[in-house]
Parts: structure tokens; C-alpha cells; sequence
């Protein structure tokens, strides 16, 4: 297949030329040559660009439970929030699954049913799918069987997450009655067990150390989540836990880029102009040289969405920008095969109108050499 006649960004510069991708095998064949056979796709007017890769992903929770007590299937909402992902862009997708202390949507059973069900489904997906784990550090009982699917490399990420109420905790997580009624619990229930776990705290670095130490020895990324300040970003460090996801002030995403970190936002912070929570700005980030990765996080159209805003905002080039959806994320999650357009890379490539640059809308999606979305049929040929 060729895609002809398009804006390519290619090598993180704009080019002109055809795009040949060899279907059988899921690769980009060559950039710029004349000539060619197959199906052609006529791009004129239109941005080529990598694929997104999208390390920090939760929407499928919407598909699960769009209401507080609405469940559907597992299956149902793992294809429905693939179509989604596919139609803004996104070829790589990690599904931020949360196995807390909390029954009900974020308990045990649910874990378990999402891993199963992704790696049922992953043939059937057109995304390359895979689970970021975000492991809730007072889930103290469920230690042994996280570092099983670690060493078992069933997961593609371990994120490290405290979502424990408490005085000190992040803001968020004081909404105590929304965290019950998600976790099907009375206020009163949920208070105890929020109290049986609290009297465990002295177990939860250990913890914490003794699974980065398993993810490192299987060669899986760890993110360290909501860090408070730089000194919980260094300990973090030294475990080796080289992302920090949503730090929550400037000093701390300071101190990650600092030492080399890299700092994940979320891409709704930039389409918004500024975080929902009132925590750091995504943009001014990306300004100071303070993240590295923008996530959907939430919302899956708003890494596209982000991308063409910081553009238009005049904080960085377009080529840029896109950096922080595709390459930068594939690199941290150790995929080199992926996220940029290159001769023998994963065939993996979007196609954007992006004449209004406030809604670009992506025409085609490529994902291992496959057609996954199509919305202008008629430039297939």
C-alpha cells in the first residue's frame, strides 16, 4: 500500500513523498521513492504521522461502568473503547487497569477479568493493546500475584499508586463518598476498611521496593503516580522507577526532569488549559522542559487534540509536539520498533485534516500495516 502525496513527518521533520507500507509484513517499506504498486491512499491535503502511543489510558472504564452500579461486559467494553481509540489515533494502547484495596470496580476481580480479557482479545483488537498495571500500594494482600503477572511479563508497566485517604493524601482522593458508592460500600464500611488498612502503612514501602525490584529484574517500566515532592521522586528514583506520572507540583516535575526522568501529563491538562484538579499546568510544563509524555489519561481524542493545541498555541512546532504522543511514549515503554516514521519501523501511521487546527480529525488509521479506521473511503484505491 502507498500513501501518496501527503504532509509526512518523518525523522521528526516534515518531508514530501510517498509512504509505502508493506502489509504482510507490518513494516514501513520505504519513504520518498517514485513509483510502486497496490493500493494506493491519496493523502493530498492531509498530515501523515506516526501512530500514538498512549501509556496512561482509563476511558475503557466508562465502557465498563458509564454509571455508578451499570456494569456490561468486559468484552463488549474492551472492543468498544478500541474502535474509539483507533478513530482518534491511537495504534499502541495500555489500558491503565487499577487493582486497589477498593471492591468493586478497581477490586480484585476485576483485575483479573481485565488482564484475561486483553490477552484473549488482543488478536481481535486493532490497536497493539496491553495493561499498565496501577498497583495501589496498600493492596498489601495482593503483592504475591502482582509480582507473579510481573515475572510472568503479563503486563506491560507497573504504575505505583496511593489513592488512600488521609490528611496528606492528594485532594482527590478525599472524596470520600464518590470512592464508596464507586467501591459499593457504605461511607461507614468504607471508613473501616480505609482504617484496618491505614494500621498496615509500615508495610507499604517494602512492599513498594520489593516489586520494583522484581519489574526491573523482567524489564517492565514503573511510574511512580500523584508524586508530592522531590524527595518521593528521588526514593522513586532509586528504585529505579524511572517515570513520574502526574507529579503534583512544579518542584517535583522539575526535580524528574532533572535526573533524567520522564514526566508524564495529561493530554485533557493541555486541551483544557490546565488540570481539572487545579494541579500543574501540562502546557507550561512542556514550556519549562518539565514533561516529556502526554497521555489521554480520561479522554482518548485528547493526545491528537494536545498535540495540534501546543502547536497552536506557539509552544512548540507541530513536530514536537507530536513527540510527546508517539516517540517519546514508545521509547519509555521500551518499544523502539514504533513511534515514528521510519523504513523497517511497525507500520503504525495516522492520516489527519488538520485544517482547522482546533479539530483535526483523523481520516485514516494504519496499525501493523492494516486499514483500522477509514472515514473518507473514496481515498482508498
Amino acid at each position: 500500500m502507498r500513501i501518496q502525496g501527503g504532509h509526512v513527518l518523518a525523522g521528526g521533520q516534515w518531508v514530501t513523498g510517498d509512504v509505502d507500507i508493506d502489509e504482510a509484513a507490518g513494516l514501513i517499506d520505504a519513504i520518498g521513492k517514485d513509483g510502486g504498486t497496490g493500493r494506493c491512499f491519496d493523502a493530498r491535503g492531509l498530515h501523515v504521522l506516526p501512530g500514538i502511543v498512549d501509556i496512561h489510558a482509563d476511558a475503557f472504564e466508562r465502557q465498563l461502568m458509564p454509571r455508578p452500579g451499570v456494569g456490561f461486559p468486559i468484552d463488549v467494553a474492551l472492543m468498544e473503547s478500541d474502535r474509539q481509540a483507533l478513530g482518534n489515533g491511537i495504534t499502541t494502547m495500555y489500558h491503565s487497569v487499577t487493582w486497589s484495596w477498593e471492591p468493586g470496580l478497581r477490586g480484585v476481580d476485576n483485575a483479573r477479568a481485565l488482564l484475561a480479557a486483553v490477552e484473549t482479545l488482543r488478536p481481535e483488537l486493532g490497536a497493539d493493546t496491553h495493561i499498565h498495571l496501577r498497583y495501589e500500594t496498600f493492596n498489601l494482600d495482593a503483592e504475591a500475584e502482582v509480582a507473579g503477572w510481573v515475572g510472568d511479563r503479563r503486563i506491560g508497566m507497573l504504575g505505583f499508586n496511593d489513592h488512600m485517604p488521609g490528611e496528606n493524601a492528594p485532594p482527590r482522593t478525599r472524596k470520600l463518598t464518590q470512592m464508596a458508592e464507586r467501591a459499593g460500600l457504605s461511607s461507614e464500611d468504607f471508613l473501616a476498611l480505609v482504617d484496618r488498612l491505614c494500621a498496615r502503612a509500615d508495610e507499604v514501602l517494602p512492599s513498594i521496593a520489593r516489586l520494583a525490584a522484581a519489574a526491573g529484574a523482567s524489564g517492565i517500566p514503573m511510574l511512580s503516580h500523584d508524586d508530592m515532592s522531590p524527595e518521593q521522586r528521588r526514593w522513586f528514583r532509586a528504585l529505579d522507577c524511572r517515570l513520574a506520572e502526574f507529579p503534583t507540583t512544579i518542584e517535583t516535575a522539575q526535580e524528574a526532569a532533572a535526573g533524567g526522568d520522564d514526566v508524564v501529563l495529561g493530554a485533557p491538562n493541555v486541551v483544557r488549559g490546565g488540570s481539572h484538579i487545579g494541579w500543574i499546568g501540562a502546557a507550561d510544563m512542556v514550556a519549562r522542559g518539565f514533561c516529556t509524555i502526554l497521555a489521554s489519561d480520561y479522554y482518548y481524542p485528547a493526545p491528537l487534540l494536545a498535540a495540534f493545541r501546543l502547536a497552536a498555541d506557539g509552544i512548540t512546532p507541530l513536530e514536537s509536539a507530536w513527540s510527546y504522543v508517539s516517540e517519546r511514549p514508545a521509547k519509555a515503554a521500551g518499544l523502539v520498533d514504533r513511534g515514528a516514521i521510519e523504513t523497517g519501523r511497525r507500520a503504525d501511521v495516522i492520516i489527519v485534516d488538520a485544517k482547522d487546527l482546533g479539530r483535526p480529525k483523523v481520516i485514516a488509521t494504519i496499525a501493523n500495516g492494516r486499514v483500522v479506521h477509514l472515514a473518507e473511503a473514496g481515498r482508498l484505491n
